[in-house]
């Protein structure tokens, strides 16, 4: 099968989201250009200074017609369990592919590539684009970037083009997923020997603080106005984390940390506890930072564009996941679908695989989608 010809090269690139995936994406572009396409690159440097690429490409002319989105990095593999192959070495065994990436995403990318090299380019009426995102798994960045440089995402949106997320959905129609919110409270004290009245423990005007971000977990946990019943679980999912860094018992803390993560649903309002915990922190004199602030990803499961799917797809009813995708920045997109071959529970796993029935349906799929709507 072509798609595990594509997987098995992809795998094969240490893509994990801590280093550059600019060879990956180079592969990726060679691909595309074999098959036709016109490509487009965005590179940039992340935080770190690391250098990060997206791809994308553009097969036939005209605007509308189907894109595909995936992402090339992959979670970090230093607890790779099988002893007799490492992550980045794809290994095929009792029906099933293995290697870092193999399910999240790289599966799903081999599909799209496979796909679009069985069509014939005379035939197409409407572009068939593939956009391979960097830094997916550490916030969306790429995509960021794509959707704020790319001339050829600005060109789908003009024209209405149609989406595919490819993530692991086991080929199920995936209509919305949670948003992702986090932020940092900072509280600062000085340090000092902790028998002496030198110094101040920033821990004082974090456990009041704390108290609140109890409070507003077990109002989230409890009150059916903050949960959505499509989900499961139906609640935001309101995260506590907490860290003061001392070294010893016997040192005033001089700063203390505490971060919080949640995922707002449709229908339910992320920004309310976020401006209560920012009030919170005001008021206890603590430091407050939004660090990450994406939407709910949410297409009406009785549109004609998730119906259509469904019929393609032999799927009876689309339904919905609680981790996050891209898609939660390509709102520039109506009509989007979370949709891809391999399983969630797969995803991240010490032996990481897809199954190679999940790769050959899923290579299908694509193929009808596009013969649907750019053929």
């Amino acid at each position: 099968m072509l798609e595990t010809e594509f997987l098995s090269e992809l795998i094969r690139y240490d893509s994990v989201s801590s280093v550059s995936n600019v060879p990956v994406s180079s592969y990726v572009e060679q691909q595309l250009l074999r098959l036709g396409c016109t490509v487009e690159t965005i590179d940039y440097a992340d935080p770190n200074q690391v250098q990060k690429r997206n791809v994308i490409g553009k097969l036939g002319s005209g605007t509308g017609g189907l894109a595909y989105f995936g992402h090339t990095d992959v979670v970090p593999a230093d607890t790779w369990s099988i002893a007799a192959h490492g992550p980045f070495e794809p290994t095929i065994a009792n029906d099933r592919m293995y290697g870092r990436g193999s399910c999240d995403m790289k599966g799903s990318i081999a599909c799209a590539l496979s796909a679009v090299k069985q069509i014939d380019v005379d035939r197409l009426k409407a572009p068939v684009y593939i956009v391979c995102t960097a830094d997916e798994e550490i916030g969306y960045c790429g995509a960021v970037q794509v959707v704020e440089r790319s001339a050829m995402y600005r060109e789908m949106v003009r024209g209405g083009t149609r989406a595919i997320i490819g993530e692991p959905t086991s080929l199920e129609v995936v209509h919305a997923h949670k948003g992702t919110y986090g932020f940092v409270a900072t509280s600062r004290g000085e340090a000092a020997h902790s028998s002496s009245s030198h110094g101040c423990n920033a821990n004082l005007a974090l456990i009041p603080f704390l108290q609140e971000m109890k409070a507003i977990h077990d109002e989230l946990e409890s009150d059916a106005q903050w949960q959505n019943s499509d989900f499961d679980p139906p609640t935001m999912s309101w995260n506590i984390g907490i860290n003061d860094h001392t070294r010893a018992r016997n040192i005033k803390a001089a700063q203390s940390i505490c971060t919080v993560y949640f995922r707002p649903m449709p229908d339910t309002d992320g920004d309310a506890p976020l401006a209560r915990a920012q009030a919170a922190a005001e008021q206890h004199g603590i430091d407050f930072e939004t660090v990450v602030k994406f939407p709910p990803f949410h297409v009406a499961p009785d549109s004609d564009f998730i119906q259509e799917i469904l019929r393609i797809a032999e799927c009876p009813a689309p339904r919905t996941v609680c981790y996050g995708t891209d898609g939660a920045v390509l709102t520039g997109l109506q009509d989007a679908v979370v949709l891809g071959p391999g399983s969630i529970d797969q995803a991240h796993k010490d032996d990481e695989w897809i199954a190679l029935d999940q790769l050959r349906r899923g290579t299908e799929l694509y193929r009808q989608l596009i013969e649907r709507w750019c053929c």
